[in-house]
């Protein structure tokens, strides 16, 4: 393999074309979090930090946010019935989804108000 002898335009290059000057700072929307605001928060953005957890989600979205019963995500996703309880429970102890019993099968729920926190919370200005 051999070098090229041209040097790289960095200038042309759009990944290292500089950002437009802006008469306005990047901030937060919803300012400083506290302490407690930070930890709450981090325990939602871990546990959507997992891929399976959000093929889960996306599985659900996809069926309109409604209840969906456990049963239907093993031959969807390809994947057993104590994964998806184990990756299940975390959304719920993160607040993302709620879960009810029906006789022998769990059906679980986005909670829309969890995600608009975390659309606020993302939402820089």
């Amino acid at each position: 393999m051999t070098a090229t002898s041209e040097p790289l335009d960095v200038a042309s290059s759009a990944c290292c074309t500089p950002a437009p000057e802006s008469s306005e700072c990047c901030s937060l929307s919803q300012g400083v979090l506290s302490a407690q605001d930070a930890q709450r928060v981090a325990g939602v953005l871990k546990a959507l930090a997992d891929p399976m957890r959000l093929r889960l989600l996306s599985h659900m979205a996809a069926q309109g946010c409604d209840s969906v019963c456990s049963c239907n995500f093993t031959d969807e996703l390809g994947i057993s019935q104590p994964t998806v309880s184990h990756h299940m429970k975390k959304l719920v102890d993160a607040g993302l989804i709620t879960r009810e019993q029906r006789g022998k099968w769990a059906h679980y729920s986005v909670v829309p108000r969890a995600f608009a926190e975390v659309r606020t919370l993302l939402d820089l200005r």
